[in-house]
C-alpha cells in the first residue's frame, strides 16, 4: 500500500481530443456584425427620422409651417453653394471657440484653486450654487450694456454657459479620485500642479470629458439663441442671425436649413471630436466600456 502511494505521480494529466470540445465561441452572423457597429445603428436612426420628417411634412402639406426634408436639403445645398451659409457657420464657430476656450481656462483655474485649498472649495461651491442655475441668455441685456453690440457680449454669455458646467464636473471628478491614487501621488512627492496634472486629471478624466461635452452643448445653444436676439457685428452675422433673417422673409426652408446646419455641426463635434478623444483616452485606459 505504501509502495503504491509512493509511486503515484504528483500531477495527473488526461489527454482529451480537441475535437470533443465543440464550438467555444459562436461565430457572428453578417447581420450581428453589422448591428454591432454603432455608426450603422446611428445612421439607421438618422435615416428613420428623415423619413418620418418627409412623410409628416407631405401629409401636412404646408411649406410655410413645416417644409419637407427634401426642400430643407435643397435649401441647405443652395445656402452652401451661393447663400453664404458656410460663412455664417464659420462666424458662429469662431466666436464659439473663443468663448469655449476662455470658459475652460477659467474653469480650470477655479477648480485648481478649489482642489488645493478649503477656501477655494467653498468659493467654487458658492459661486456654482449662485450662477449655475442662472441662464446665460438672461445675462445678455447686461452684456449688451457692458460690452455693446459686438462679439464681446457673445463671448461673455458663452463663458458663463461653459464655466460652471465644466468646473462643477471637473471638481466632482477630482473628489471621486480614490485615496489609493492620492497616496501614491503623495508618496512620489507630488504637490501642487504636478499632483493635479499627473494624478487627479487622468483619474478624473471621464468626469472632465463629460463636463466638456455639457459645456459645449450649453455654449452652442446659447450662441444661437444670442444671435437670434442680435447677431450682426461689423456687418456680418452667424447662424442665429441667418435663421432670424430668413424667418422675417418667410423663407422657411432656409430657416430649417439653418437649424439643420446647427444639428449637423453638433453631430460632427459629438461623434468625431469628442468620440475620438473618448476612444483615445478613457476607453483606451479601460475606464469606460
Amino acid at each position: 500500500m505504501a509502495d503504491a502511494m509512493s509511486q503515484r505521480p504528483d500531477v495527473v494529466r488526461e489527454t482529451i481530443d480537441s475535437a470533443k470540445f465543440g464550438v467555444v465561441e459562436k461565430p457572428l452572423s453578417t447581420w450581428e456584425r453589422i448591428y454591432n457597429q454603432a455608426s450603422v445603428r446611428k445612421t439607421f436612426i438618422l435615416v428613420a427620422l428623415a423619413v418620418i420628417w418627409e412623410i409628416y411634412a407631405r401629409l401636412l402639406d404646408n411649406p410655410l409651417l413645416f417644409p419637407t426634408f427634401t426642400a430643407t436639403i435643397e435649401a441647405f445645398y443652395e445656402g452652401i453653394v451661393g447663400g453664404g451659409l458656410l460663412g455664417k457657420a464659420w462666424t458662429s464657430i469662431k466666436v464659439l471657440l473663443i468663448g469655449y476656450a476662455s470658459g475652460i481656462l477659467l474653469a480650470a483655474l477655479l477648480t485648481v484653486v478649489a482642489i488645493t485649498s478649503r477656501i477655494g472649495t467653498d468659493l467654487l461651491e458658492t459661486l456654482t450654487s449662485m450662477f449655475n442655475p442662472l441662464p446665460a441668455i438672461a445675462l445678455l441685456p447686461l452684456a449688451l450694456i457692458w460690452f455693446g453690440l459686438g462679439n464681446g457680449s457673445l463671448i461673455f454669455v458663452l463663458i458663463h454657459s461653459v464655466l460652471w458646467a465644466v468646473a462643477l464636473n471637473t471638481h466632482s471628478g477630482f473628489l471621486s479620485v480614490s485615496n489609493t491614487l492620492r497616496m501614491v501621488g503623495r508618496n512620489y512627492g507630488l504637490r501642487g500642479l504636478p499632483y493635479v496634472g499627473k494624478i487627479l486629471i487622468p483619474a478624473a478624466f471621464p468626469s472632465i470629458l463629460t463636463g466638456l461635452k455639457i459645456g459645449w452643448a450649453f455654449a452652442w445653444r446659447t450662441l444661437i439663441a444670442a444671435e437670434l436676439v442680435f447677431g450682426v457685428s461689423s456687418g456680418s452675422g452667424g447662424l442665429g442671425w441667418f435663421i432670424y433673417e430668413n424667418k422675417n422673409q418667410l423663407e422657411i426652408p432656409n430657416v430649417f436649413a439653418g437649424l439643420f446646419t446647427v444639428i449637423v455641426i453638433g453631430l460632427l463635434v459629438e461623434n468625431v471630436i469628442f468620440r475620438t478623444v473618448e476612444r483615445k483616452t478613457v476607453r483606451k485606459w479601460g475606464m469606460q466600456n
